[in-house]
């Protein structure tokens, strides 16, 4: 039997590290369990490498085989390495089990998947790492500064359920010279009790300040939301505010993906007929890039992306001031489970090892954070295929792509911007903010792991 890149399949691990054998009356002998944790931790690297292998070439046998060595020196509350392994044995495990749906599905019939504690876990997250933090700053200042002067301010925040960042900004908008507009926000979640703590928390702190607010609740799917039903009124600046939730609409289009491989490779065509680049193409012939049909093999839309471009075009259709995106800056959207596990294992390694930098391994809030937020995600990613597998997480320059081709233009993140951000790092070791191409970028130390990035609605006359 062969792996999937053609090198046979071995069944004992223990080749990695010539000094241990098998054959010493135990295939877990104590001194294996002794190493030191950086011998540890290169160990547990191959090792989920060639089990991930052995599951993505369907040997069971030899996978089962694998992931119980890798159960013996992993551990959710060890050192970095062992805390990554255990989380990325659960998720092989899980794709593994994928494979028997009754046997799955009798196994999770009883699990209870709890809003209030999700949200719970992502506060504790933005509590513990100044990720979150930077990312609201920024948003806030942008919109602050693109809203100056307007009287009538209208916010579409597509995931709301953190009134923190809203609080903040009615205070900063409280305090303008000109005196603060009339403000709403129209909030998107899924829950409608959600909804309803934003709505009170946020009610709450504008009748405070006494600023003339409104707060609409719409209770959808991101994917299911009806952009053009949205209530915008004429003669209100519109912003448009999105944190870690866009790249979740990139899994309605893999079905169509897998029907119409070709589709990804239009917009490639189109500008090397013309020997064009983006930027150029679009300055030609705008007109002709946003009038073509979505179906059309020619548009960019339907590059690979339809149901992304089309909400980004609905989007664009608002004519917001302004747009502030955040999301993860690495590609957990590869075709090969190889892929998403190399990109994985090096992402979500930086995020445990920034938490193993600042917070104590015992506190159970951040054991809840690596469980039910990191853990969660990889396993999305590991496990999960089709339309069920939505952390698709992609870097910013497909991102800056996108939203050109939607129409979009870029706004340069203010100066004052960058140092609010960098004044939230303050007392933070390890962690750093690089300015790209007008957006910003939150690294540990030198691995960027999200970024945040502002557009306006631009017209073509």
């Amino acid at each position: 039997m062969a792996q999937e890149d053609g090198s046979p399949v071995t069944s004992s691990p223990l080749q990695f590290f010539p000094w241990l054998s098998p054959g010493m009356g135990s295939p877990y002998p104590t001194w294996l369990r002794e190493l030191k944790s950086e011998e540890r931790g290169l160990y547990l690297i191959q090792l989920l490498y060639s089990c991930a292998k052995h599951v993505a070439s369907g040997s069971i046998e030899n996978a089962n085989i694998w992931l119980d060595h890798i159960s013996q020196l992993a551990s959710p509350d060890g050192d970095t390495m062992q805390r990554i392994a255990a989380y990325f044995n659960e998720a092989l495990a899980d794709r593994m089990l994928k494979a028997w749906p009754g046997l799955y599905k009798a196994l999770n019939s009883t699990k209870i998947t709890s809003v209030s504690e999700e949200i719970l876990v992502k506060r504790l997250f933005c509590d513990l790492c100044p990720f979150l933090k930077v990312a609201y700053v920024v948003t806030n200042q942008a919109i602050v500064e693109a809203m100056e002067g307007e009287k009538m301010v209208h916010i579409i925040d597509l995931h709301s359920c953190e009134p923190a960042q809203w609080i903040y900004l009615i205070q900063t908008l409280n305090a303008r010279p000109e005196g603060p507009p009339h403000l709403r926000i129209t909030g998107i979640h899924e829950q409608k009790e959600v909804l309803d703590q934003m709505f009170h928390r946020l009610t709450e702190e504008a009748g405070n300040l006494n600023i003339p607010f409104q707060f609409n609740a719409i209770v959808s799917k991101l994917e299911n939301l009806d952009i053009e039903s949205l209530p915008v009124k004429t003669g209100e600046a519109l912003a448009v505010c999105s944190v870690l939730q866009l790249h979740s609409l990139l899994a309605a289009d893999d079905d169509l993906r897998r029907k119409s491989p070709l589709a990804s490779k239009n917009l490639q065509k189109v500008l090397h007929m013309n020997k064009l680049t983006l930027g150029e193409w679009l300055e030609k012939d705008p007109i002709s890039a946003y009038n073509l049909s979505p179906d059309s093999a020619l548009s960019p839309l339907s590059s690979g992306s339809p149901k992304m471009g089309s909400f980004l075009t609905s989007l664009w259709g608002l004519s917001p001031k302004l747009m502030v995106i955040t999301e993860q800056e690495s590609n957990h959207n590869g075709h090969t489970l190889m892929d998403r596990i190399v990109e994985a294992l090096n992402f979500y390694g930086a995020l445990f090892d920034c938490l193993e930098s600042t917070v104590p391994r015992s506190p159970m809030e951040r054991q809840k954070v690596e469980k039910m937020l990191f853990g969660e995600e990889i396993k999305n990613i590991i496990a999960c295929e089709g339309t069920e597998r939505t952390e698709r997480h992609e870097k910013l320059e497909k991102w800056i792509l996108r939203l050109e081709l939607a129409g979009f233009g870029r706004v340069p993140l203010s100066y004052h911007g960058m140092l609010q951000a960098r004044r939230q790092l303050q007392g933070y070791e390890g962690f750093k903010i690089k300015e790209e191409n007008g957006c910003l970028v939150i690294c540990w130390h030198d691995r960027p792991l999200f970024s945040t990035s502002a557009w306006r609605f631009r017209r073509y006359e």
